[in-house]
């Protein structure tokens, strides 16, 4: 069939839905030459394109409400059909009225619910009038969040204009995912990204300053743009590239810096006639650089390409790296995949929006359904307020860049714009396209998007990035029409300043000698004269600084705040950031602890402004260590200050790409909103690594009071430390000098010279020791001993730790470091105590994707600070860890850390707050027996098989326990590991132990937390009475003294109890329109259950069942809520929010 045959046969068709669907489409397919869809066969696996497919939209009363997709194919579309009228008929909509946009914005909702009830959503939905038109919605990345594409201004096509559309329906149809403008744009975005990087190194090795070489390309770069998009003409600046300046080198710069000029003012450009006034700034001072020919010709291949599709959410990082020499190696390493960065633009930003626009949306068919001049004007007045105020919205980002979620927020407000756009058109068709442009001046601009970035080239690239990116859309939805004059303008909305600390003036510090304070630079080496080693150069110097008043540093006014804070832990910030910064900044942020994270400045600052009330919401990507302790009690203290925040949103695990050098992080992203409610909490199921760095990631979503460990269910937070487990479990040592450690040839070289060596020479023990085979190690341990001692006992020993530990220890910032350089920088004094007398410790990786425990041997054996050492040999202890009961409160106490988001393991959160059982003597014997058998199972399978890990044998008990399949590698690992023997010992081990605490085996994990938390609480309440349950009563208590109290006890979380929820007070139901389909979209929001007509009324005071219908009837229609027919009528319940 022919497009001819096929607008003869279906175009203004009248007929009815049911009789006209399937003929329609298969006509359609026959004109796409496409495949009809298959015969339906009632097996949903084999149902991959059919047409009727079911669709059990929800369960009520036990009963699934089945409905049907008008067509499927599956990884590719979801239809929705309908049928309208050019005429006024019973039982159609006519076209083109105010109640058939209705018609089509409910089938919208209905294929959104659709989307719901399917495993995959697929890439696009479709609605069709059957004859009529189709209306194209499109989500990329996986999210069930659906926009009009390619806009809301050109997602309807005309079937009398169906030609033009025709290979994108059989993109549709074939390769949906080949329509992702990311996928063309991203190697558009990396060839340019190329040129550049080798232009900048050319300009650079000719001796321009970076600074110069920065300025001189983003002019460059935005000429290139501005001729591609049509604003100057005749391909100005490529042609006369070609045609003048690589013939004629000489005469590039002073023609160049002609054209920036006349660029910056307007007028008159020789024969290429009037020039744009484009002005901001840009091009205020447009000095070029003298190029070589060879320079030209590479300017000139980066002109060829197509700059007006540069992907601005990745091109301003890949410009950074080109730009920046200590980056520049990085051009070729992954970016942050757009989807990331807008997961936590849609949480922060877009939904509180789209809240306030599915309201007027509701509003605006509520009153059109009224039919009236008065309701509509009322409508349109509705959607402009709505528009202005999103023209008045601003975002901040206070890490901003080069202007990524910056871009991403314009993006998404361009979108919403375009919606508001679409609606007024559609409120008033006589205007015809003129109505979209009659915005009264009013529209969103870069002028709402705030950035503060420290680095003055990112900051000069994310204004560019800004300006190219608006200007995309500008002509994406006007043409070819011109913006206005100046093209570009000059806001002041990104700053260059530091976004946490400000300060008067930096200053050196000095001596009592007036002599500026140096230290070594932390970076630079020189060889060992005696061992060729690295060790630090000590004539690489760096001045102290002293910061003068320093104080919290200012944001600008903004309704909400996103972005990516830099990435410095803890312990690395006075390296990375300098002494006299790090002092400066903890002396004006005192109610930051020094031990949280350089992001939880952020986080604690936007938290504030949101208590305040000066911040709408804010969202962050930080480290995923924001549920460990330290950075969790910022958290905590501003969830438990009052109810007037709570996290929204929460992803504790989230995979990331380092912007700088492309290095795959974990990350965590946190949504604080004004108020109290409930959030979103997206926890990782699924993982696929991409090839272009980036990750498929599935989540579960889980809707509930998301806590300051990032969980909902049980709060684990409130938890307080036990007096019976104190001083047992302590971290290892830490070296602080790898000169300290030495190879089994190695000691016994030392033994062999001198006998008594072996006393200083203990085995040492990491965490990848337990968890992989990294071989056998020991130190040398001087601990105890003075300087003179060591040598004296140990010469060989104190002559190696001269050569290899001394000379870095001299340049250590801590001066009990320096002076004690024969000693390790933690020496664990406590945890040696607790062992003294022992034969065997228990100990277990600090990180480690499977929690295991091990016990060690005594003496001789000495654990390091990737240790936790727990100081009992009682195997009753180790098997009470090592079950399931245990494991579940550690994995969700303990945080995650390091780029494999591995579980961590503290004493705080994980050891000291654990309740253990009340076992009898019957039940601790059975749990110590297991607890041995399950120690010298593992020891004797790798005895026998050397390279057997603990962590192969617990990847393969996990896909035991899940029935997966193991891989023929996975098969060899049971066998050797005899892991289905381990499994069964674990069972045993748990039942066991389950016994002990009088809990049945099936629970789970949840209830196991909640029965953890509730006997945390009366073992908390038997302590405070002075009943304590020692763990090793003969060294924690040997005297039989009175327990310490609660209020004296060391450790644990020392965090405030989160207050118990208090009832709902009665919902007054608001005498506006607009309040009343809030208040009910809310209401519904929080229900746990659906609700009848009757329900929903009875929950507002004095609202009445007539005035209530209409809203729940308009929010349904709009995919917003769900309704369905029960045996005692209607009910309604919220639709499932899209997963991000």
């Amino acid at each position: 069939m022919d497009i001819a045959a096929f607008q003869a046969r279906w175009l203004g068709n009248e007929g009815g839905e049911r009789a006209n669907k399937d003929p329609f489409l298969n006509d359609l397919c026959d004109l796409l030459g496409v495949p009809r869809p298959d015969p339906a066969t009632g097996d949903a696996e084999k149902d991959l394109y059919v047409y009727e497919k079911p669709a059990v939209l929800l369960h009520a009363a036990g009963r699934p409400t089945i409905g049907k997709i008008d067509l499927y194919r599956h990884g590719r579309f979801l239809l929705e059909a309908k049928q309208g009228s050019n005429a006024t008929r019973t039982g159609r909509t006519r076209r083109g009225t105010n109640a058939w946009h209705g018609m089509m914005s409910d089938a919208l909702g209905q294929a959104k619910r659709y989307v719901e009830t399917l495993d995959a959503p697929p890439p696009f939905l479709l609605v069709v009038d059957i004859g009529h038109c189709v209306d194209l919605y499109a989500s990329f990345d996986g999210s069930r969040v659906y926009h009009p594409f390619p806009n809301a201004l050109a997602n309807r096509t005309f079937f009398a204009d169906l030609e033009e559309l025709l290979p994108t329906l059989h993109a549709v149809w074939e390769e949906p995912l080949s329509l992702d403008p990311l996928r063309r744009t991203t190697a558009v975005t990396r060839e340019v990204a190329a040129h550049l990087a080798g232009l900048s190194k050319e300009l650079a090795e000719a001796g321009h300053s970076p600074e110069a070489v920065a300025t001189f390309l983003m002019r460059a770069i935005f000429t290139m743009f501005a001729e591609d998009v049509g604003l100057l003409p005749n391909r100005l600046f490529t042609r006369t590239l070609y045609e003048r300046w690589i013939p004629h080198p000489e005469t590039f710069a002073p023609d160049v810096q002609a054209l920036w000029t006349t660029m910056n003012r307007g007028g008159s450009f020789g024969f290429e006639g009037e020039l744009l006034r484009f002005n901001g700034g840009l091009f205020a001072a447009p000095q070029a650089l003298a190029l070589t020919r060879r320079q030209l010709e590479m300017l000139h291949e980066a002109a060829r390409c197509d700059w007006k599709n540069v992907e601005p959410s990745i091109f301003g990082t890949l410009l950074e790296r080109a730009l920046d020499p200590k980056e520049r190696h990085a051009l070729g390493a992954h970016f942050t995949p757009r989807a990331y960065v807008e997961r936590l633009v849609r949480a922060t930003v877009e939904e509180p929006l789209r809240a306030e626009w599915d309201v007027v949306r509701t509003l605006v068919r509520t009153l059109v359904e009224e039919g009236s001049e008065t309701k509509i004007a009322e409508a349109e007045r509705a959607v402009r307020a709505f528009h202005e105020k999103l023209c008045a919205t601003r975002v901040l980002d206070p890490a901003c860049g080069t202007g990524n979620f910056l871009y991403v927020t314009l993006d998404l407000f361009k979108r919403l714009e375009a919606e508001v756009v679409r609606l007024l058109r559609d409120l008033r068709p006589e205007t015809g396209a003129s109505g979209f442009l009659d915005l009264h001046g009013v529209s969103v601009t870069p002028r709402q998007l705030l950035g503060i970035e420290v680095k003055r080239w990112a900051k000069e690239i994310a204004e560019l990035v800004l300006w190219i990116g608006w200007l995309q859309w500008h002509f994406r939805t006007h043409g070819d029409t011109a913006p206005d004059e100046p093209v570009l303008r000059d806001y002041g909305n990104i700053e260059c300043r530091d976004a946490v600390l400000a300060w008067d003036r930096v200053e050196p510090e000095t001596d009592a000698a007036g002599k500026p304070v140096t230290r070594w630079d932390g970076e630079t080496t020189k060889p060992s004269p005696v061992t060729g080693e690295p060790i630090p150069d000590e004539t690489a110097r760096v001045v102290v600084e002293r910061y003068v008043n320093p104080r919290k540093a200012e944001w600008p006014e903004a309704e909400f705040v996103v972005g990516n804070p830099p990435f410095v832990g803890n312990k690395r910030m006075r390296t990375a950031l300098g002494d006299g910064y790090v002092e400066a900044l903890r002396r004006a942020h005192d109610d930051v602890p020094e031990t949280a994270d350089l992001v939880m400045y952020w986080w604690n600052h936007a938290a504030s402004l949101v208590r305040a009330e000066r911040l709408t919401r804010f969202g962050l990507i930080t480290t995923n260590s924001i549920t460990q302790t330290f950075n969790r009690r910022v958290v905590q203290r501003h969830l438990v200050a009052s109810s007037a925040c709570h996290l929204a949103f929460a992803v504790p695990d989230h995979p990331w790409v380092d912007s700088t050098d492309g290095a795959a992080v974990r990350v965590a992203m946190t949504v604080l909103s004004q108020s109290s409610g409930a959030g979103i909490l997206l926890s990782l199921i699924d993982e696929e690594q991409l090839d272009d760095g980036s990750s498929r990631v599935d989540f579960r979503s889980r809707k509930g009071t998301i806590h300051a460990d990032l969980t909902t269910g049980p709060s684990v937070s409130g938890t307080r430390a036990l007096v019976a487990n104190q001083d047992l479990c302590l971290q290892g040592c830490k070296l602080v000098g790898d000169g300290f450690l030495l190879t089994s040839d190695e000691r016994d070289n030392l033994i062999a010279v001198d006998h008594r060596a072996e006393a200083f020479l203990p085995r040492y023990v990491a965490g990848r020791d337990l968890t992989q085979t990294e071989g056998v190690r020991y130190v040398v341990d001087f601990y105890g001993l003075d300087e003179a001692q060591a040598r004296n006992e140990f010469a060989a020993g104190y002559q190696r730790l001269l050569h290899l530990v001394k000379p870095e220890r001299d340049q250590n910032k801590r001066d009990t470091r320096r002076r004690n350089w024969w000693l390790f920088g933690e020496n664990a004094p406590k945890l040696r105590r607790a062992l003294k007398g022992l034969r065997r410790f228990i100990a277990t990786s600090e990180v480690a994707k499977h929690r295991a425990f091990v016990f060690l041997p005594l003496p001789g054996t000495l654990a390091d600070g990737s240790l936790a050492g727990i100081a009992t040999d009682d195997a009753w202890h180790l098997g009470v860890l090592s079950s399931r009961v245990h494991v579940t409160w550690a994995f969700r106490r303990g945080g995650r850390m390091g780029a494999g988001n591995d579980p961590r393991y503290q004493n705080g959160p994980c050891f000291l707050l654990f309740p253990f059982p009340p076992s009898t003597p019957a039940q601790t014997a059975l749990i110590r027996s297991l607890g041995e058998a399950l120690d010298a199972h593992r020891k004797r399978q790798q005895a026998l098989h050397p390279g057997l890990t603990i962590t192969g044998m617990y990847n393969v008990l996990e896909k035991l326990r899940s029935g997966e399949a193991l891989t023929a590698k996975e098969k060899v690992i049971h066998e050797q590991g005899l892991v289905s023997v381990l499994k069964q010992i674990h069972d045993d081990l748990d039942a066991a132990v389950f016994d002990a605490y009088g809990w049945p085996s099936t629970l789970t994990d949840e209830e196991i937390l909640e029965r953890l938390v509730a006997l945390n609480a009366e073992r908390a309440e038997e302590e405070r009475r002075g009943l304590v349950r020692w763990l090793r009563p003969e060294f924690q208590n040997p005297g039989g003294a009175k327990a310490a109290t609660q209020e004296t006890l060391p450790g644990g979380d020392d965090e405030e109890e989160e207050p118990a929820a208090k009832p709902a007070a009665p919902l007054p139901w608001p005498k506006a329109l607009p309040e009343r389909i809030a208040a009910v979209r809310d209401l519904m929001a929080r229900a746990p259950s659906p609700r009848s007509l009757a329900a929903v009324t009875s929950a507002f005071a004095k609202a009445k069942p007539k005035d209530v219908e209409p809203v729940l009837e308009s929010l349904a229609s709009l995919g917003l809520l769900v309704s369905f027919d029960a045996s005692d009528g209607r009910h309604w319940q919220a639709a499932a929010a899209p997963r991000a």
